[in-house]
C-alpha cells in the first residue's frame, strides 16, 4: 500500500519501521533537448520528456517499495516525489515516505 497521506485510513499504524527511499538518475537525450527547444518556441508539450519522466518516476517508486519490503513494511505513507538536476544532461527523481507496519 502506498499513500501520499500521512495517515492510513484503511487501518491503524502499528509500528513505524523507517524511511523508505528510491531514486533514479536519467540521462537527458541531446536529440530530445533540441526538439524541446524547438517546441518551446511554439509552446507545445515535449511528449518524449513526459515519457522519460514517467518512467523515471515509476522506477524511483518501485525502488522505494523494494526498500520498504526489505524493512518488512506493510505500507508506505506520506509518499513524496522530488526532482533535481544532478549535472549537465542528467536529472534525479527521488521517491520517499514512511515505511510502516499496520496493526491487526
Amino acid at each position: 500500500m502506498v499513500m501520499t497521506t500521512d495517515q492510513n485510513s484503511g487501518g491503524n499504524i502499528g509500528e513505524i519501521v523507517g524511511i523508505a527511499t528510491g531514486s533514479t538518475i536519467g540521462p537527458r537525450n541531446v536529440g530530445i533537448d533540441m526538439l524541446a527547444e524547438l517546441r518551446n518556441v511554439v509552446s507545445d508539450e515535449v511528449t518524449q520528456y513526459t515519457s522519460l519522466m514517467t518512467e523515471a518516476r515509476e522506477q524511483a517508486i518501485h525502488r522505494m517499495l523494494m526498500e520498504a519490503e526489505s524493512l518488512h513494511a506493510d505500507a508506505v505513507i506520506g509518499v513524496r516525489l522530488a526532482a533535481s538536476d544532478m549535472a549537465s544532461g542528467a536529472a534525479e527523481i527521488v521517491a520517499y515516505g514512511t515505511a510502516v507496519k499496520l496493526a491487526c
